[in-house]
């Protein structure tokens, strides 16, 4: 039998460690990428996975652990960063800098860096953990669900609309190669990436919308972008 391999980012706390935890509980083996060495092995040893250190900022250590995955049939780039919930007139430069630097432009290096351990899978998927604060059809609405000032920071929420667009891309260069590339938008959940954040839901509830659209069949969508519980989000 072909074993199937995942890759999953920021992978030893969080929503990534439970995405991480159900895909070896769906027969992968995974890839637990943490940027801490040691909190990475304690998380994959927890969970069953391999650990494997790739701080997603450095370009020396994404082409490192490219090298050490020769194939590949899920990508999950979940790590991120939200620095504050500063409007757009209270964020510096430096802070839409960084987070950019996290939630785009590593996306897109760790993406392009893996793209050839994926060609080699039959059915290559990759699932970007995006945000739901990130829709302008929801945040122009005229009741929107997210309202300016209630959800996470402008760096935050523009960097994951532009996370969206390149998912888009991502997903119509890459159909002719077989590959389901998607945007999942988790909702709020209790973790340590806001203050905010801390208040929200079970991670694990929206871990499972992550494994979803990694075992999606050849028919199945993608360049979409979905809630947790599979309904399409709008753009």
């Amino acid at each position: 039998m072909n074993e199937r391999t995942a890759l999953v980012t920021g992978a030893n706390k969080g929503i990534g460690k439970h995405i991480a935890r159900l895909l070896v509980a769906e027969g992968f083996t995974v890839h637990a990428a943490a940027r801490d060495a040691e909190r990475g092995r304690l998380a994959a040893e927890e969970i069953g996975a391999r650990p494997l250190l790739l701080d997603v900022t450095d370009a020396d250590g994404i082409a490192r652990a490219a090298s050490e995955v020769g194939s590949l049939d899920v990508l999950v780039n979940n790590a991120g960063i939200a620095l504050s919930l500063a409007p757009p007139a209270e964020t510096g430069l430096d802070e839409m800098r960084r987070t950019f630097e996290t939630n785009v432009f590593a996306v897109m290096a760790v993406t392009n860096a893996f793209l050839p351990a994926l060609r080699r899978s039959p059915h290559p998927r990759i699932v970007n953990v995006s945000s739901g604060t990130s829709s302008l059809t929801w945040s122009t609405n005229p009741n929107p669900q997210f309202t300016p000032g209630a959800g996470s920071g402008a760096a935050y929420r523009s960097s994951k609309t532009a996370l969206n667009a390149l998912t888009v891309f991502y997903a119509q260069t890459l159909a002719e190669d077989g590959f389901k590339v998607n945007a999942l938008a988790p909702g709020l959940r209790a973790t340590d990436l806001t203050a905010r954040a801390a208040a929200g839901g079970d991670p694990a509830e929206a871990a499972e919308g992550a494994v979803r659209l990694a075992l999606l069949a050849d028919d199945g969508p993608t360049g979409g972008f979905f809630s947790w519980d599979g309904t399409v989000v709008p753009w």
